[in-house]
């Protein structure tokens, strides 16, 4: 949304003030929805070691939009202190948080709702500029973004829980054939991060060059049918495509194929996904494989995972320009016409389904279906400041992480941007994650495709 409080700082003001007051009702009713759909039994359960029990993340987000938004933009007294401790998500272990003296269901709702009235105050009163926490709207992004991401998460949690299905969804739409399998990038800088996306978090900022070799990436993320020939191939018992790290993980897990995927005796490949059976459909992007597993399979087709640098300029590059979108298709905030999002769809969309959404070079479904699995690991751009608090990035710097891009068809679109950066454990799958491949261009390929303004 752009904002003008130099021309009309009143009415721009009260336009983002409502704009914000939108966010934050979508937000909770969507958090509403993935609670209410199940019982007191599902809600208060921990079903899987990986995931909290759906009743602390909702509590949860009720805790961090207190502390944001009533505490401190709003200056108002604590409402509930003695519970700070158990949705503090750095003193307890997910696989921990259910042995803990949580709210019960009906105490979570009502704090959420109380917090929220008093959010809703506070949003009344901030004058939306001059503090940094403030200015624009930013701690309420924040806390959107934020309640958004641990939708998500609850998103993933009704994946991984047995039952029938509880969720209801319509069909992505129909996808087409792509002209290309790959596009080359041409040589040159790109701008990187941003320095000016209001809501932004801290590891997005701040914006730099980063020069880049020409290299080929994929128009379109690695399909099922794709990603079935690599496991029909003996892909998961040839440790010639894994590497070793990725081999003894695969090893030691028993991994045949992406999570929930099972074949019948005639051979044929199906998924659970919430809660229904269905074969696995040879168009969709590939979701639930882990870093390793994308990238085996990257190494069997002769390719390789693109760093994170190379998919954000394949995302937002504009070579008749030279400057860098903050979406695939421009400056727009994204709509059903332009990337799969929101939990729209309970599944990734075929190939080819968003047209609208490609970037100028032609690559498609960059935003939304599947988060993207990155050859990065998880580090602080140069000029990185932790804001406004160092447990949201700092302390997650180094390690074993590797980035995810794009967001997922869980993702909301106030929570995604071509410079949102994610990251996980390279084992990690129970996450909406697929990916797509890149490879060097050539000499020859660089020069005949060479910007003629580098």
């Amino acid at each position: 949304m752009t904002i003008t409080p130099e021309t009309d700082p009143f009415h721009a003001a009260e336009q983002l003030r409502t704009h914000v007051a939108g966010l934050l009702e979508r937000s909770r009713a969507r958090s509403t929805g993935l609670t209410d759909a199940v019982d007191e039994g599902d809600l208060v359960a921990q079903h899987s070691p990986l995931m909290s029990p759906l009743v602390w993340d909702l509590a949860h987000i009720g805790s961090q939009e207190e502390l944001w938004l009533v505490r401190d933009v709003g200056g108002r007294p604590p409402l509930r202190p003695e519970i700070d401790g158990l949705y503090d998500a750095f003193q307890h272990s997910r696989a921990s948080r259910v042995e803990l003296p949580l709210l019960t269901p009906p105490e979570a709702r009502r704090y959420v709702a109380e917090v929220r009235e008093k959010a809703l105050d506070a949003l009344e009163r901030s004058p939306l500029r001059g503090r940094r926490l403030e200015h624009e709207g930013f701690a309420f992004g924040m806390i959107v973004q934020h309640e958004q991401q641990h939708d998500e998460t609850m998103l993933a949690t009704h994946q991984l829980r047995a039952g029938a299905p509880v969720l209801q969804a319509p069909e992505p739409p129909p996808g087409r054939r792509l002209a290309a399998r790959e596009v080359l990038v041409p040589a040159g800088a790109f701008t990187q991060g941003t320095s000016t996306e209001p809501w932004a978090l801290d590891n997005e900022r701040p914006a730099h060059p980063v020069p880049l070799p020409a290299y080929w990436i994929d128009t379109h993320p690695v399909t099922n049918g794709e990603y079935a020939a690599f496991v029909e191939a003996g892909g998961y018992t040839d440790p010639r495509w894994w590497s070793e790290e990725g081999w003894r993980h695969r090893s030691a897990e028993g991994l045949v194929a992406p999570q929930f995927w099972e074949r019948d005796p005639a051979g044929e490949w199906w998924r659970r996904r919430f809660g229904v059976v269905e074969r696995v459909p040879a168009d969709e992007p590939v979701v639930h494989v882990c870093f390793h597993e994308a990238a085996a399979y990257a190494r069997w087709a002769g390719k390789r995972l693109p760093t994170e640098a190379e998919w954000e300029k394949a995302a937002r590059f504009d070579p008749a320009t030279g400057r860098s979108r903050r979406y695939p298709w421009g400056d727009g905030s994204p709509t059903e016409r332009h990337a799969n999002l929101g939990q729209r769809h309970l599944r990734p969309a075929p190939v080819g389904a968003y047209p609208e959404g490609a970037s100028p070079l032609g690559v498609e479904q960059l935003i939304g279906d599947v988060w993207e699995w990155c050859d990065s690991g998880w580090h602080p751009y140069p000029g990185f400041e932790a804001f406004p608090y160092r447990e949201y990035s700092e302390v997650f710097f180094g390690g074993d992480y590797k980035v995810l891009r794009g967001g997922s068809f869980g993702t909301d679109p106030s929570a995604i941007r071509s410079t949102f950066r994610n990251w996980d454990h390279p084992i990690r799958r129970q996450i909406f994650s697929g990916f797509r491949c890149a490879r060097d261009a050539s000499a020859a390929d660089a020069a005949e495709h060479a910007d003629p303004r580098a």
